[in-house]
């Protein structure tokens, strides 16, 4: 009798400590890192705000192509009439749509990737994947392709570089100038992908402790 006593006793105090214990590991982080999370948070959404924008320039310039692929075949097919000029300007706004369409591409994440054994893994190891493979792999690349574009820009600038066609379209190095700029959109959507699975490691976290 005294040990049933002794043993109902023992699995009472066990399972208080147990959950005890669940609840303040459940508790603590969210307690130490609240001000990291919101932090973070913050700088998240003004990272996705900037590439939402981004988002908005290359609706308009994909009208604007649209508008200029149609203007050059009605000239071209009606008129028998074209311009070197507006030709290039087709495919000066189809590389800025492309390079500038890079950072959205990830913040959607649209890009290639081999879906089929990524989806077989869980929240959390997605997220690890996610957060490796930009951090060491995208992120120098991009940072790489940022630098070392700046004397292909500036060379460009120095020597006036203009069309090779007559009638083409001068200041080359508007253009050129798209690739730091679109690489320098690329990083900073890269960070902000970075902390987005950072908040979806810690939550699936959370989730799996609940369970």
């Amino acid at each position: 009798m005294h040990n049933l006593n002794f043993k109902e006793k023992y699995d009472q105090i066990a399972d208080f400590s147990r959950a005890f214990l669940k609840r303040e590991t459940r508790n603590k982080p969210a307690f130490e890192d609240e001000g990291s999370r919101s932090s973070m948070g913050a700088i998240e959404k003004l990272i996705e705000k900037t590439i939402h924008f981004v988002e908005g320039v290359l609706s308009l310039l994909l009208l604007l192509m649209v508008l200029n692929v149609s203007f050059d075949v009605i000239m071209r097919y009606f008129f028998h009439n074209s311009s070197v000029a507006m030709q290039e300007l087709e495919w000066h706004l189809f590389a800025i749509i492309i390079l500038l369409g890079i950072a959205v591409s990830l913040k959607e994440e649209a890009h290639v990737r081999v879906d089929f054994l990524f989806e077989r893994f869980s929240d959390r190891v997605q997220a690890v994947i996610n957060i490796f493979g930009t951090f060491f792999f995208l992120l120098p690349f991009a940072l790489l392709i940022t630098v070392g574009s700046f004397t292909f820009v500036h060379d460009s600038w120095l020597i006036g570089e203009i069309s090779e066609n007559p009638g083409g379209l001068p200041y080359r190095w508007l253009i050129k100038g798209i690739i730091p700029l679109s690489f320098s959109f690329l990083i900073l959507s890269a960070i902000g992908y970075i902390l987005r699975n950072i908040r979806r490691f810690r939550e699936a976290g959370t989730q799996e402790a609940d369970k």
